[in-house]
């Protein structure tokens, strides 16, 4: 075998061959679901995706007898390095991501070119594998490599778990999704929690209105970065990026299946649903062109999904540890559960991430009979 060469992204040929080497070394795996490959394409743009604007990035690409064979992203947020340390980021922290490779030897190869790089940017940890920010997606798949990822969610080989760990890295934090069936309800203490919610005149659970975007993403981001303030790996959302993140997951907002809790007529809690659309991408291959635009759009307009998938919730930091918490949580989530069976064919649903450590949110989905069917880990490194 030949000798292997990990080089930095310095043209167009080299950046579509990083983009493009996803596909190839996945393409036999039945699990994966090939993103759209514009959607990569806008992820690493700056200019496109603001994520730039406060983070510096590299990409790399390896090589062996001038064959791809691997691939891997070295960055830094410069928000995530005023967080305080004792939350994941913080001074001096490095990630890499967005990482595939042929084998072991390819894998520790771009790993310290990562390296190298972070340290020439001053940074002395890494945490990993981050991809590109903690919002997207953060870690390394390690368990639930028997059925595809939901939307948003990242998949990848069952070796890479073997080969980060032989090159020094350390547990940092466990990321976990739940799976529940949703067909039929709740076990009874959930729904005399949420009735006794509805009879409650000072609670309000009410759907979210698009025609109204601005305003109800404006009051998610505000109890979010409220809510989420304090967790571990927490960034705060810029308002260039609340107004992208609107922008793309608009198409894909249904009304009736994501909520804002009010008490007392003041906006407290939030919850997110989206419709697994990943089920529809996974045959395009990541094209849109010729016609795949267009079966995209029509199911858009009135999404069938038997899964859809919870990645946000927050409630406000004054409430996070009354029981008015949970009540508004079980309401939220039986509320979305009556909408996507009833209007578009939900059978399961999938909630998370969730931190390793939140016990609260960890109570709730096992209340509601959730059952851990992946687990993502991010790694630590110091350097």
């Amino acid at each position: 075998m030949g000798a292997i060469t990990v080089e930095p992204v310095a043209d167009k040929r080299d950046f579509n061959a990083f983009v493009d080497f996803a596909y190839e070394i996945n393409a036999d795996d039945p699990n994966w679901v090939p993103p759209l490959r514009a959607e990569v394409v806008e992820l690493l743009t700056p200019g496109k995706n603001p994520f730039h604007e406060h983070a510096k990035v590299q990409l790399f690409v390896a090589r062996r007898d001038g064959k791809v064979v691997g691939r891997i992203s070295a960055h830094y947020d410069e928000l995530a390095l005023t967080q305080p340390p004792e939350q994941g980021m913080g001074p001096g922290t490095g990630n890499w991501g967005l990482f595939e490779a042929e084998d072991e030897a390819v894998a520790h190869a771009l790993i310290a070119r990562a390296e190298q790089w972070l340290r020439e940017q001053s940074m002395t940890r890494v945490l990993a594998p981050i991809s590109l920010s903690i919002w997207e997606e953060p870690g390394l798949l390690v368990r639930g490599f028997d059925h595809p990822p939901m939307v948003m969610m990242g998949h990848n080989r069952p070796e890479y778990e073997a080969w980060v760990e032989s090159a020094g890295y350390a547990l940092a934090k466990r990321l976990l999704t739940y799976d529940l069936p949703v067909e039929h309800g709740f076990p009874e203490i959930v729904n005399r929690i949420v009735a006794s919610g509805e009879r409650n005149e000072k609670i309000r659970i009410r759907t979210m209105e698009k025609k109204h975007l601005a305003r109800e993403v404006g009051i998610v981001v505000k109890i979010l970065n409220d809510a989420w303030s304090a967790n571990w790996g927490f960034v705060p959302f810029t308002e260039t990026e609340i107004s992208y993140a609107a922008k793309k997951l608009a198409p894909m907002i249904i009304e009736d299946v994501n909520m804002v809790a009010e008490y007392e007529g003041e906006p407290v809690a939030f919850m997110l649903s989206l419709p697994d659309v990943n089920a529809l991408l996974k045959p395009m291959n990541g094209k849109l062109f010729p016609f795949n635009w267009a079966k995209l759009l029509w199911w858009l307009r009135n999404p069938q999904s038997h899964g859809f998938r919870v990645p946000l919730m927050g409630v406000v930091t004054r409430l996070q540890s009354s029981r008015l918490a949970s009540q508004l949580a079980f309401m939220m989530i039986e509320h979305i559960r009556r909408s996507a069976v009833a209007k578009h064919g939900a059978r399961r649903a999938e909630v998370g991430w969730i931190l390793d450590d939140n016990q609260g949110m960890i109570a709730i989905a096992e209340v509601i009979e959730g059952r851990i069917n992946r687990e993502y880990r991010i790694y630590s490194k110091d350097l």
